[in-house]
């Protein structure tokens, strides 16, 4: 099951000048009150749950814990925002932006045998 490292997602937000305002010792200090605003930051968190994963809510839970120390009110947001579904103790990823996969270079898309050029 891939990693939920807080890392990434305070890093994402430090860079970002609409959300760095929210960060404070390392963590996100404050939600924002603003509903555009509050969407982009769940958005960036949401990108650390991998679609088609399900997590337990304890996991989730320590995750966000680890950004956040109101953990149940940014679980409850990202849920009623739509970026996380639940059903029966279990957390999926619903919603978000999708990051696309690296694009494969070019010499691995093609397999001629002949080592000649592709088409």
């Amino acid at each position: 099951m891939p990693d939920l490292d807080p890392a990434p997602v305070l890093d994402a937000v430090a860079r970002d000048p609409r959300l760095r305002v929210f960060l404070g010792q390392g963590r996100i200090e404050t939600i924002p009150a603003r509903q555009s605003r509050r969407r982009l930051l769940l958005d960036v968190i949401a990108q650390s749950f991998e679609p088609g994963v399900r997590y337990s809510e304890r996991r989730v839970s320590l995750f966000l814990a680890a950004v956040h120390d109101d953990y149940a009110a940014l679980r409850r947001y990202l849920v009623d925002e739509d970026f996380l579904s639940r059903a029966d103790g279990q957390y999926w990823r619903s919603g978000g932006t999708v990051l696309p996969s690296p694009t494969p270079e070019v010499g691995h898309l093609c397999d001629k045998p002949s080592g000649g050029p592709c088409q």
